[in-house]
């Protein structure tokens, strides 16, 4: 029968990114001289995947912060229409609409007879959907975005704590390699 190979578990945070090790005594933890150069280019390695992650949650952030207040105002005017159609006293409404970013266009809406929304998905593709389904999915999609973003910062803040751990014990290690060296050849350090 073979013998199974123990697993070794890391921490990580609830998105699988994983806790940095922490160096209490760094004599317990390089074994030896000739490993200091290999735990410093280790930290190092780590250093820089931790900053990448960090640049890409920081991008991922600055989107969602951007859609957010985008599905706010379309889930607000879609809820003014639902609102409008219920209502017991109909008339129509004149409003100017977004057909791009610096052009606007005239319209009357009669929200009577207003059935269904059309709404952006990305990638050039618009979807018609009935109010209340449309109202659902906004408010769905506004809530997953929120979550999201919560998370982003959430990681952002575990990160730089990672990274400052990191830094900490790089330092430490070379600290104790320097004071290592300095035993093994006082004569050297006076000169």
């Amino acid at each position: 029968m073979a013998d199974k190979q123990p697993t070794i578990e890391t921490q990580t945070n609830p998105r699988g990114i994983p806790v940095a090790p922490f160096v209490d005594n760094v004599a317990d933890y390089v074994s030896s001289r000739t490993e200091v150069e290999s735990t410093l280019r280790s930290f190092q390695e780590m250093i820089s995947k931790y900053q990448f992650m960090e640049v890409n949650t920081s991008r991922r952030a600055a989107g969602l912060r951007e859609k957010i207040p985008d599905i706010k105002k379309t889930l607000e005017m879609v809820r003014f229409l639902k609102l409008r159609r219920d209502s017991t006293t109909p008339s129509s409404l004149e409003t100017n609409f977004e057909l791009n970013d610096t052009l606007y266009a005239r319209a009357a809406v009669d929200p009577e007879d207003t059935e269904e929304v059309y709404l952006w998905l990305g990638a050039n593709v618009m979807l018609a959907y009935p109010i209340g389904e449309a109202q659902g999915m906004l408010d769905e999609k506004l809530s997953a975005a929120q979550l999201s973003l919560a998370n982003c910062d959430e990681d952002l803040e575990f990160l730089r704590e990672q990274i400052t751990t990191l830094e900490v014990a790089t330092a430490r290690v070379y600290n104790w390699d320097v004071v290592q060296r300095r035993k093994d050849n006082p004569d050297e350090m006076e000169k």
